[in-house]
């Protein structure tokens, strides 16, 4: 299990890298006036959404599915949070993907404000993920 754990944690990581990054390119694709700009970020968008941070969001929650069925079983709160924060995390992926769509088609309705405000949400999940696991409050 040590190994499951060990892969759970490595995805994870590459899913909250594209979680942090993919909304700052965000900021700065609202902030693109030139046509080349806009059509570089939509790439760079395109490919760290399906490219890194879905198969990270998959491969994340597989292998944590793997921990918790073969390892996890009656453990307390802190399990029951931590997956009530995972799926409010995924809500957030999905989400990106929407504003993704949303910049690919030329309908953003946000500023680059909203989206450095909006940027600063999974830093908050993964503090309190993060804590859950270690301290296990509850």
């Amino acid at each position: 299990m040590v190994w499951v754990k060990s892969l759970h944690i490595v995805f994870m990581v590459t899913w909250f890298a594209g979680l942090f990054y993919l909304p700052r390119l965000f900021v700065y694709h609202a902030m693109a006036t030139d046509e080349a700009g806009i059509e570089r970020f939509k790439v760079m968008e395109r490919k760290l959404y399906f490219g890194i941070m879905t198969p990270g969001a998959i491969l994340t929650i597989g292998f944590g599915l793997w921990l918790w069925l073969g390892w996890f079983r009656d453990v307390g709160g802190w399990l029951h949070a931590k997956l009530a924060l995972v799926l409010v995390l995924i809500a957030y992926h999905l989400w990106c993907g929407k504003l993704l769509r949303d910049l690919a088609q030329g309908r953003n309705r946000h500023g680059h404000v909203w989206f450095r405000w909006f940027n600063e949400f999974p830093v908050l999940l993964l503090f309190a993920i993060v804590i859950l696991v270690v301290v296990k409050p509850m």
